[in-house]
C-alpha cells in the first residue's frame, strides 16, 4: 500500500491572532499540524507605579543638597501621612551635577549646581493615588513620571491567557482537521513564546510629568488590562 502524503501550506487571513502555519507528512496515514495561538483575558489594574522626585538648584553644591533635602523630606511625609508602606517607596536617583555657562572662546564657567532626588512608588489603591499626586506636588514633587499601572498578582490571569490560548488552538486545529477529512489524535508539543508586543500583564502610562498648581485634582481613571500569552502547539493528525 502506497504511503499517504499530506503536505500543504495554510496561510490565514483572519482577525483573529492565530495562524496555522504548515502540515508535514510523518507516517503513511498521519500528519503534523503547528499552530499559533494568541490567548487574552482582561483585568482591573491593582498597582499603580510612580517615579516622584525633587530637582533644586543653588549657586553651592552644598546648598543644593540641603534645599534638596528639606524638600524630600516633606514628600516622603507626605507619603507616610497617605498610608504609603515604607516597604512601598524605594530611592531611584541621587544627582548632583554642575551648571555651566558657555561663551565663545572661553572655557565654560560653573554658575550653580542642580541636586536632585527621585523615589519610586507603589500605590497599592489606584484609586487615591490621584490625590497623592497632588499631595506630593503641593509639598515640593516637582519631577513625577506615572503612574504605571500593572496587576500586584499577575500569575492567576497569565494561567487565564495560557489556557485560553490552548483552547483556540485546539479549536482551529479542529477546524482544519476535518476539512482535510482527518481528525486530530493528540498534542504532540507545546511551546510558549511572547505576544506580539510583548506578553503578560503591560504596565499603562496614564499621565507624565506635573506639577500643577495645589486646587487641580488629578484624576486616575484604573480601565482594564489586557494579559496575553502566545503558544505554538503541535498536532497530530490522522
Amino acid at each position: 500500500m502506497m504511503p499517504k502524503l499530506i503536505s500543504a501550506a495554510l496561510t490565514i487571513a483572519a482577525a483573529t491572532p492565530i495562524a496555522a502555519q504548515e502540515v508535514t507528512p510523518i507516517l503513511p496515514d498521519a500528519a503534523l499540524l503547528d499552530i499559533v495561538a494568541e490567548g487574552r483575558t482582561t483585568r482591573v489594574p491593582d498597582l499603580a507605579v510612580i517615579n516622584a522626585g525633587v530637582v533644586t538648584q543653588s549657586e553651592t553644591a552644598a546648598q543644593a543638597l540641603s534645599d534638596n533635602a528639606a524638600r524630600m523630606d516633606r514628600v516622603l511625609a507626605a507619603l507616610k501621612r497617605a498610608g504609603v508602606a515604607e516597604r512601598d517607596v524605594r530611592t531611584a536617583t541621587i544627582a548632583l551635577n554642575p551648571q555651566y555657562r558657555y561663551g565663545e572662546n572661553v572655557p565654560p564657567v560653573i554658575t550653580g549646581y542642580q541636586a536632585s532626588n527621585r523615589v519610586s512608588v507603589r500605590f497599592r489603591d489606584v484609586t487615591r493615588s490621584g490625590a497623592i499626586l497632588d499631595a506630593l506636588v503641593r509639598e515640593g514633587a516637582n519631577q513625577i513620571d506615572g503612574p504605571n499601572l500593572t496587576l500586584a498578582q499577575p500569575d492567576a490571569a497569565m494561567d487565564e491567557a495560557r489556557a485560553d490560548a490552548i483552547a483556540r488552538a485546539r479549536a482551529r486545529a479542529e477546524l482544519y482537521a476535518k476539512a482535510a477529512g482527518m481528525r486530530v489524535e493528540r498534542i504532540a508539543s507545546i511551546s510558549e513564546g511572547a505576544a506580539p508586543g510583548g506578553g503578560g500583564p503591560r504596565p499603562v502610562m496614564i499621565m507624565g510629568a506635573r506639577a500643577a498648581a495645589p486646587e487641580a485634582d488629578t484624576q486616575i481613571a484604573a480601565g482594564e488590562q489586557d494579559v496575553t500569552a502566545t503558544v505554538t502547539v503541535r498536532f497530530v493528525l490522522r
